[in-house]
């Protein structure tokens, strides 16, 4: 079992990427459909595919989950996740870089993946998504950078959790 004192070593967890589009008072989040997290809404996003940067990663991922062209973005937070239920065959704990989406092109449209929908910033469905997002989200609303550890318990629910803002991010304004 973990604790926010004893956790492994960061720099080996799986990376990640998690990026959202905020826009005049407005979420774009997406439904995954399949995979790790379906049935859940979140932003957009994947593994880091070896000798690829993990901006890289983002654009690809939010490409290929919901269809734009991202022309640009910033990183605006780190996340790290543990799970002390884990699948033996499965490493479920991840660094998770999350990106602001900026400026794009293109329109959202669904994918085998994900189903994106435009939610206002006082109706998140935050019942209907990780159980975490609560937590960091609004955070990250209210243009905070952010570094946080969460760890999961039983029925993947949040046990222990740190948040520390390292900035101010000017993306959403």
């Amino acid at each position: 079992m973990y604790d926010l004192d004893n956790l492994p070593d960061k720099n080996s967890l799986r990376k990640v990427t998690l990026s959202f589009i905020i826009k005049d008072g407005k979420i774009l989040l997406a439904m995954k459909k399949r995979g790790f997290g379906a049935g859940l809404w979140n932003g957009y996003g994947g593994k880091q595919l070896p000798g690829e940067s993990i901006t890289k990663t983002a654009k690809r991922e939010t490409e290929e989950e919901i269809g734009i062209k991202v022309k640009e973005m910033k990183r605006i937070g780190t996340i790290y996740f543990f799970f002390d239920k884990m699948p033996k065959d499965q490493n479920w704990n991840q660094q998770v870089a999350v990106f602001a989406i900026k400026k794009w092109s293109g329109r959202p449209r669904e994918s085998e993946e994900m189903k994106p929908e435009w939610f206002d910033i006082d109706s998140i469905p935050f019942n209907k998504m990780w159980d975490d997002d609560k937590y960091w989200l609004p955070e990250i609303i209210n243009g905070f950078i952010i570094e946080a550890t969460f760890i999961f318990g039983n029925k993947q629910k949040v046990r222990s959790f740190e948040i520390k803002s390292v900035g101010r991010s000017r993306l959403f304004e």
